[in-house]
């Protein structure tokens, strides 16, 4: 069986860009604490909203979708599911709470692991929940007319226990010997899980859970404020190009995990520029009107209202959309386009 040693990582030479990537979390990491003491009153709102991109892009990824109001429904408890999509949706929403609620408690062990897949079936019919595969699962992928073949022959089901066992057990060695940075760690770990497939149905949305549990776990709580999932939608195909480089020849052993590694740093560095940049903007001294102007002032080319309202989310939408009227009559910003296709540009008249 496919062994894991993740020991063997210490004496790995990274190349600058991993370094450098590291090295910059690391300084947001330290000025992140400073944040969280001095500004707690702005970061509740940050919260409420990343819980809610991050329900509805990880669910995204997978094809599975509902509108944007039963999203924002469905994560405030305000409704029940009306179909098997929305079922799932719950199900990650409440994983998702478990885990920002309670993730210094959740060890890394194939139990719990187990758990947190039951969780995520919790509202579906589906009898998949909290159980390892039963049958072979694969990776296909499809060429331009359309036909479908394997990419990818994950583990066989018999040797799936074992598996996560192995590599839970791995990575809690190493993270408690300190012999390995977490942030090449984490994602060594996410590549290995993937690459096992070790559920039926849920993989992609487990690891991406998984991921945020152990970032927490090691001090790197961005994703409570800035959804980590919403990034990885919006660069799908890129996700899915350097998991498919990291794969290559993993059951021999061979494979190498660093373009999944850089990926993933590059989007946990993203993740704490926009934090910063969201709290600089959150000032709750200033009106209304002049946080929506600071939050313009960050845009460049077209920007919806919906971007201006994850920039300032502790205004609501319809001081928004005043802010936005108002700085048209001002002439610092043009309207163009009609209903869900109305954009606004910058005239730079500030």
């Amino acid at each position: 069986m496919r062994s894991f040693d993740y020991a063997a990582l210490a004496n790995k030479k990274w190349d600058s860009e991993v370094l450098g990537l590291v090295a910059q979390i690391h300084e947001y990491k330290g000025r992140q604490e400073l944040y969280l003491k001095q500004k707690p009153a702005v970061l509740d709102k940050l919260t409420e909203v990343a819980k809610i991109q991050s329900t509805e892009a990880s669910n995204k990824i997978e094809g599975i979708v509902t509108t944007s109001t039963r999203i924002q429904q469905l994560c405030s408890e305000k409704t029940t599911p009306r179909n098997r999509d929305e079922e799932e949706i719950m199900g990650y929403r409440d994983v998702l709470n478990t885990i920002h609620e309670s993730y210094e408690y959740i060890p890394i062990r194939a139990s719990y692991i187990l758990q947190l897949h039951r969780d995520l079936y919790k509202y579906s019919e589906k009898s998949i929940g909290g159980r390892f595969k039963s049958t072979q699962n694969f990776i296909a992928e499809t060429d331009a007319d359309g036909n479908q073949s394997v990419r990818f022959m994950p583990l066989a089901p018999y040797e799936t226990p074992g598996a996560i066992d192995a590599i839970c057990e791995s990575f809690n060695n190493v993270i408690d010997s300190c012999a390995v940075d977490p942030l090449v760690l984490i994602p060594t770990f996410i590549n290995d899980f993937l690459c096992i497939h070790p559920f039926n149905d849920g993989n992609g949305r487990m690891s991406r859970l998984l991921t945020t549990l152990l970032l927490y776990r090691c001090g790197y709580v961005v994703g409570r404020y800035i959804s980590i999932e919403s990034k990885i939608e919006k660069t799908k195909s890129k996700y899915y190009d350097v998991l498919e480089q990291s794969d290559h020849e993993w059951l021999e052993g061979k494979n190498d995990s660093t373009p999944f590694i850089k990926y993933i740093l590059g989007i946990v560095l993203s993740a704490y520029r926009d934090f910063e940049n969201r709290v600089n903007l959150m000032d709750e001294k200033l009106p209304a009107i002049e946080q929506v102007r600071k939050a313009i002032g960050e845009k460049i080319g077209k920007f919806t209202k919906s971007e201006i309202m994850e920039l300032v989310p502790s205004i609501g939408k319809a001081s928004v959309e005043n802010a936005l009227k108002k700085l048209i009559e001002e002439g610092v910003v043009e309207r163009h386009g009609k209903g869900k296709a109305t954009f606004y540009t910058r005239t730079d008249k500030q």
